[in-house]
């Protein structure tokens, strides 16, 4: 990955989503997703936001949603993986496929959970993640989810919560492609990773002190 991050207490450098382990200071309790097959009652959302060990702890932190998978979207390679990936030549961004029941959270709250956990106002980069593959990019399944998308940024600019402007892709789902078995719960199996410890982490527990419009797993 193209992540250049130095952490000033550590006095290292390391680049990429996964690093080599670190100590880890954060006691932060990380929901994990339950992984049965898709339910009758069950509806599936589609988001890239950066790095998507981040973005999955996000929204499995979330009542009402039972997994989010690890994988790529947006791109035009039907075979992608973390290094095709991570080169910028596939098109496909590091996404996460939300399984959540309708009845206990709304795909609305999800929208709004999405905006809430990045900055949509960065072109192809998250923070010190940069690359098309960290691009901001809100995908749906109907007009419906469109619509609810395209209000909430709407929302976003009239209330003046960014003073640039945001560059959120918002195109139909063609493909998601899950990410390989080492990506999925990376946050839970790597605590000491330093990159979760110094970013993940810490972005998580911002997300969680900002955002108002949800209820959160105990």
């Amino acid at each position: 990955m193209k992540l250049i991050f130095t952490v000033l207490i550590a006095s290292a450098t390391f680049c990429g989503c996964a690093q080599t382990p670190g100590n880890n200071d954060n006691n932060v309790q990380i929901s994990v997703g339950v992984k049965n097959p898709v339910s009758a009652n069950e509806a599936v959302a589609t988001f890239s936001e950066g790095c998507f060990w981040h973005a999955e702890i996000v929204f499995q932190s979330l009542m009402g949603v039972r997994d989010a998978v690890s994988g790529y979207a947006g791109g035009t390679t039907t075979d992608p993986n973390y290094e095709k990936v991570a080169s910028g030549r596939t098109g496909h961004a590091e996404s996460v496929q939300v399984y959540y029941d309708p009845s206990k959270i709304s795909y609305e709250t999800l929208v709004k959970a999405f905006f809430a956990s990045q900055d949509p106002t960065t072109l192809n980069r998250q923070g010190n993640d940069a690359g098309t593959e960290y691009r901001s990019i809100a995908f749906y399944n109907n007009e419906n989810e469109k619509q609810v998308i395209d209000a909430a940024i709407k929302k976003l600019i009239v209330t003046k919560v960014y003073s640039d402007k945001i560059v959120t892709e918002v195109v139909p789902l063609t493909k998601f492609y899950p990410a390989e078995d080492y990506h999925q719960v990376y946050i839970s199996h790597n605590p000491n990773n330093p990159y979760v410890t110094n970013v993940s982490i810490p972005d998580f527990q911002h997300f969680k002190a900002v955002f108002k419009e949800g209820k959160f797993k105990p």
